[in-house]
């Protein structure tokens, strides 16, 4: 559904040089690639260090998207700084690799999905994400789970 709103777009968005992947089986149009293919298409060795090494660390690193409360969802950009800083987030609070954190906040905003996701990817702990976060069911979850930390 997302795909077919921005759809009308593409070529504006080709002009502007934006690269438009999608996650899905296509067809799609001519300059929209399906993520599956890069990663099918992908080496299993390891890139150089330079080649991810961004020019300026305040450039885009990625674009997360808004819930669409108020219409359709916006993508809202989030620097290379940003991201790194991200991957420290637990180890600043005193979290660790033995810690079971538990996400209660959409993935959609960057607390869920960079501070919760990427930090627990950055001090290697363990995360617990519900399909549906239910307050009546938040500590017995927590007990079954060995929750350390909740965010």
């Amino acid at each position: 559904d997302l795909f077919r709103s921005v759809e009308p777009l593409l070529p504006s968005l080709r002009e502007d040089g934006v690269a438009v992947w999608v996650l899905g089986a296509g067809p799609y149009p001519p300059g929209v690639v399906a993520l599956q293919e890069l990663l099918d298409a992908a080496s299993e060795e390891l890139e150089p260090e330079d080649v991810w090494e961004p020019e300026d660390m305040n450039d885009t690193c990625l674009y997360i998207f808004t819930s669409g409360t108020t219409g359709l969802p916006k993508a809202a950009r989030v620097s290379h700084l940003k991201s790194v800083m991200c991957l420290s987030f637990y180890e600043l609070v005193g979290a660790s690799s033995r810690d079971v954190v538990y996400l209660a906040l959409p993935l959609y905003h960057m607390a869920g999905s960079l501070l919760g996701i990427i930090g627990c990817l950055g001090i290697g702990a363990t995360c617990v994400l519900k399909e549906k976060f239910s307050a009546s069911q938040f500590w017995d979850d927590c007990r079954a789970e060995g929750v350390t930390v909740f965010q």
